[in-house]
């Protein structure tokens, strides 16, 4: 974990594949405790400090998460994640190469709660969830595409399930059907960026996460700092 941003009401971080934003089964250590941690330690707070998860990222992506220091901002925060106003920019690294190569495109997503998995469909069905995505090819390597996505829904594994059904599996994510896991176990999927009008001084807040260190084919594209 890396601070990106941090001021009274909020702090962003950086999140690596092997971190989890919510507790699961393997009793792994949540990041917000990692956060309350580092804010207890840095300011000398006493006494339990309050964090608000605003949303999530699948364990095994990188990249942006917005938590809340205050309990006004929480409120505030997940009042413009439902209402679509904070933009979110992901880049993900695919093999093939996708037709066209920018398009917006529209699925109806299922979610299988046993096999935790999506499934994408061009037609809405008996419980699925409308999920809609931007992509644009960004850049190329020898072997791989990269992708920037710009999310408009926050559907269970969207980008996964999306790029997948137009045949453009994320590099390492088995299940929607990539060849060969990444030797960190995560996906070559990461929250780039992230903008919004912050919830308390209303000035716009536009926060970027360096590409994670782990992967060097993140480097080969030439689009970084």
């Amino acid at each position: 974990m890396t601070v990106l941003y941090e001021d009274n009401h909020l702090i962003v971080v950086n999140k690596s594949s092997s971190e989890i934003v919510q507790g699961d089964k393997t009793g792994d250590e949540p990041l917000p405790e990692v956060v309350k941690r580092y804010i207890k330690a840095k300011y000398n707070k006493p006494g339990e400090v309050f964090l608000g998860v605003t949303h999530r990222l699948d364990r095994p992506v990188s990249g942006v998460v917005v938590f809340a220091r205050t309990s006004k901002a929480l409120a505030r925060m997940n009042e413009l994640f439902r209402t679509h106003r904070v933009k979110k920019i992901y880049w993900a690294i695919v093999k093939a190469t996708p037709e066209p190569t920018e398009a917006r495109i529209i699925h109806h997503l299922v979610r299988n709660e046993k096999q935790n998995k999506s499934y994408a469909y061009d037609k809405p069905v008996r419980g699925s969830k409308e999920a809609m995505l931007s992509y644009r090819l960004i850049a190329h390597s020898d072997r791989y595409n990269l992708l920037e996505v710009e999310l408009e829904t926050g559907r269970h594994h969207q980008i996964r399930c999306q790029l997948a059904k137009i045949g453009c599996p994320i590099k390492g994510d088995l299940k929607y059907g990539f060849a060969r896991s990444n030797p960190n176990g995560g996906i070559s999927l990461h929250a780039r960026r992230v903008e919004f009008i912050h919830p308390v001084s209303n000035q716009p807040v536009a926060v970027e996460a360096p590409v994670p260190d782990d992967e060097p084919l993140w480097k080969a594209f030439g689009v970084f700092d």
